[in-house]
């Protein structure tokens, strides 16, 4: 064989092997962004490599795979959700997408004549497909692989804006739509995550998808999701054009857009798109494109499905505003924990209308996986809009900087100088000294003060650093020591303000238990890990003295949070501000509730709890059976006389119940079992 017999064969081995990694990455990219809600590339970067893919596939038919990513749409399923699965009635498939106004042109003029299409915005969410069966919601169904998909209806309820209910509507009635967390909520889940120093979720979406896919509604409802409507399926609908479904899905009270034009023209089509690309900015939730659809109903049919998507639609998606400016600095911030935070310092760019000057660089890995330092030329993106970051850097026409390869992370508290430690599997580079570090003392008494803690008002950040700076404040329980005539002398006080702030600090000694263990700022435990662990272990004592295998029995405790509770407690500098504050009168203890009146219904029963709930937490409801004089066991046996059964109850014990003849009781029954 001559050389020239072998350049095909050279050339279709490069391509099968760039086929197979995209495939790979690909497939990999999907889990992270539909499981996960940790997407690790940009949606134009994913586009661009799906569409490569696609290419390659095309010329190549012979290396058909029905598990390519181009043949399958992205799965949110997560392997362990702990939602019950459910098949799809019509397949919930994924639109095809374009960044290129011309290549809309193309679609629009390949259709029938004188069709219309209607154009909406494409909202930045989770897919969520919406059951009613005479009138009742009876299952939210996620997309899952577009066959079938988790069932989150618990969730779904805490979305006040969807009806539970109908009147006058089909026997069978499927709405599918986007579930999203408003810019404004997002914002504040962020800033308490940031508090806490928990990763910061990427964008809304991530949020939304994030807080879909939590076992606890209390907490899903708190975060404040909201949800827009944009397909009605069934039989014997009214109206014969998506159009119409829309404004009678709006009739029925549904949350449909009102961001919605019927367009008879391509240069309606464009015309829309040109106006919300700017518009769109000032929407109270997340956008990233628009869709547009074929109107008539029948039409539709006519035009059909790819493998993954209907002909008769495609999502043109905007290109997220980017620019080009200088890393002129990074500098390093130590969060409340010690966290060292890089950030980069920018030569000021207009980015969306505002003036960027600095971005979060995350962490060392995050740098160097960018190949960026001092002096080089960045592209900086707003994710989502509203985050400044940095997403890559400008090869050519570098000026003389800082190579990349001589960075170098500090490895020394840029604050106290104690020498930097990382934990095993964590990315964050971190200062131990938890004692006299002012950054970490000076957030940890920010923390203790906020509204979500102790609720102490008139210590604020700057009167904190002020009171630090006079040695008046060390630690969080010298709070409980300050003197009126100390806080009276300081500049931009005086005596009111001190009377004030004594006055709070006063009134924080009725804050109970679960919210002082939240403000002892112990690692990773947030405000409703607090919660949970605070109805386990109802006082200090009792958890102090807590082994790593009755705290991870706790409702979203892992071993992480357990050894960080341990260590927290084994620490004698950490046992004598406890110490300080029982002493000053701190709620160290749930307030121990007069069972006396309780009717003990319970009494003598062993009750096992299963599955997941929306009127309680699981927590709660094991507080209740004890109250009333039962006992929880974590196993079902002969012993036990019913199990307390909620939604997706664990398929094993639900086997052994039927095999054992227990009793199976729904939280409603439950309820009045003990409130009879």
């Amino acid at each position: 064989m001559n050389k020239k017999e072998q350049i095909p064969d050279l050339f279709a081995s490069s391509e099968h092997d760039e086929l197979t990694s995209l495939r790979k990455e690909l497939a990999e990219q999907n889990y992270k962004y539909y499981v996960l809600s940790a997407p690790t590339m940009s949606d134009r970067e994913f586009d661009e490599k799906m569409h490569r893919l696609q290419d390659l596939e095309a010329a190549h038919p012979e290396w058909y795979d029905p598990n390519s990513p181009t043949q399958k749409v992205g799965s949110d399923i997560g392997k362990q959700d702990g939602f019950p699965r459910i098949r799809h009635r019509y397949p919930m498939l994924s639109l095809a997408n374009t960044y290129s106004r011309e290549e809309v042109e193309d679609w629009a003029r390949k259709l029938p004549d004188e069709v219309e299409i209607v154009a909406e915005l494409k909202y930045d969410g989770l897919s969520i497909s919406l059951w009613y069966e005479n009138g009742i919601l009876t299952h939210a169904v996620t997309r899952g692989d577009g066959t079938e998909g988790d069932d989150v209806l618990p969730n779904i309820r805490t979305i006040r804006s969807i009806p539970q209910r109908l009147h006058d509507a089909p026997e069978r009635l499927e709405l599918r739509g986007e579930v999203l967390l408003p810019w404004e909520r997002f914002e504040a889940l962020n800033k308490e995550r940031e508090q806490q120093e928990e990763p910061l979720f990427a964008n809304p979406r991530n949020a939304a998808s994030g807080t879909l896919k939590l076992q606890d509604a209390q907490e899903v409802a708190r975060r404040g999701l909201t949800c827009y409507l944009y397909y009605m399926l069934g039989e014997n609908l009214p109206g014969t054009t998506h159009y119409e479904r829309l404004e009678q899905a709006r009739s029925w009270g549904f949350p449909v857009s009102d961001a919605i034009k019927v367009c008879h023209s391509v240069d309606e089509v464009m015309a829309f798109i040109a106006y919300w690309d700017t518009e769109r900015k000032n929407l109270p939730v997340a956008t990233d494109g628009i869709v547009l659809k074929v109107n008539d109903l029948a039409r539709q049919d006519e035009l059909g499905y790819t493998a993954k998507s209907p002909r008769w639609a495609i999502a043109y998606k905007f290109a997220a505003e980017r620019q080009l400016t200088t890393l002129k600095q990074i500098t390093y911030q130590v969060g409340r924990t010690g966290v060292i935070t890089p950030v980069a310092n920018l030569e000021p760019i207009q980015l969306s209308g505002t003036v960027v000057q600095r971005a979060t660089l995350h962490n060392e890995d995050f740098i160097r996986q960018l190949g960026i330092a001092e002096g080089d030329k960045v592209y900086v993106e707003k994710g989502g809009e509203i985050i400044p970051k940095i997403v890559g850097k400008e090869e050519s026409n570098q000026p003389e900087a800082i190579s990349s390869q001589s960075f170098a992370f500090p490895t020394t508290c840029p604050e106290c100088g104690t020498p930097l430690v990382r934990v095993e599997g964590e990315a964050a580079w971190r200062c131990p000294n938890e004692v006299s570090c002012p950054p970490q003392l000076k957030g940890k008494l920010e923390h203790f003060v906020s509204r979500k803690a102790m609720n102490i008002e008139g210590l604020g950040s700057e009167t904190i650093a002020l009171l630090y700076d006079k040695g008046l404040l060390h630690s969080i329980a010298d709070i409980y020591s300050l003197r009126a005539e100390d806080i009276a002398a300081q500049e931009r006080l005086g005596e009111k303000s001190a009377q004030n702030i004594l006055a709070s600090v006063e009134q924080s000694k009725q804050v109970p238990w679960s919210r002082v263990l939240f403000a002892l700022g112990i690692r990773m435990v947030g405000e409703t890990t607090a919660k949970k662990i605070a109805k386990r272990f109802t006082s200090v004592d009792s958890l102090q003295w807590a082994t790593k295998e009755e705290l991870t029995s706790v409702e979203d405790v892992g071993e992480q949070i357990a050894d960080n509770i341990i260590a927290y407690f084994a620490d004698i500098r950490n046992l004598e501000t406890v110490t300080r504050l029982q002493a000053a009168g701190i709620q160290m203890a749930a307030q121990v509730q007069d069972t006396a009146d309780v009717p003990q219904v319970l009494a003598g029963k062993t009750i096992v709890i299963s599955g997941t709930f929306t009127r309680h937490s699981r927590d709660e409801y094991k507080q209740m059976i004890e109250d009333h004089g039962g006992k929880n066991s974590g196993s079902v046996s002969k012993n036990t006389d019913f199990i307390l059964a909620g939604d997706n109850m664990g398929p094993s014990k639900l086997e052994k119940a039927r095999s054992l003849g227990v009793q199976l009781m729904n939280e409603d029954e439950f309820l009045a079992l003990i409130n009879a």
